[in-house]
């Protein structure tokens, strides 16, 4: 009896195991713009995935992926969030920017507003500006 209670024990704690929340969740899209250039050899991207609630303060951080670029816009990224931090009656946003050699070339202008409750659109698709 000792042994079944044991097992239906044990059954039901990896039962509830199972169903937490998520531990990281991810959005992933493409950068591009208008302008008909090439990015030079050594140009990076930088897109980030903020907190952007509070008027007054900094941005909080949830993600970033940053690095040198391969090939031509569209620029591919992936961002992986932790869903813990994401709270209710917030507002997240993606940003994005390009640099070579110290100097911005191009930065994302717009509000790209994401929900993250698993209903953003993917690919996002995050439009830059020339920075000049």
């Amino acid at each position: 009896m000792k042994k079944l209670s044991l097992v239906l024990l044990g059954a039901l704690l990896s039962a509830c195991s199972s169903q937490q929340a998520p531990t990281q969740a991810s959005l992933d899209g493409e950068v591009f713009y208008l302008q008909r250039m090439a990015l030079p050899a050594d140009a990076t991207l930088s897109v980030s995935l903020q907190d952007v609630s509070l008027a007054d303060a900094p941005a909080v951080e949830l993600a970033r992926q940053s690095g040198p670029i391969k090939g031509q816009v569209p620029l591919p990224f992936h961002l992986d969030y932790n869903p813990a931090q994401v709270k209710p009656g917030h507002r997240y946003s993606v940003s994005a920017r390009i640099e070579a050699q110290g100097q911005l070339l191009f930065i994302s202008t717009e509000h790209n507003g994401v929900q993250l409750d698993g209903n953003d659109a993917q690919p996002l698709r995050i439009r830059l500006s020339p920075a000049r």
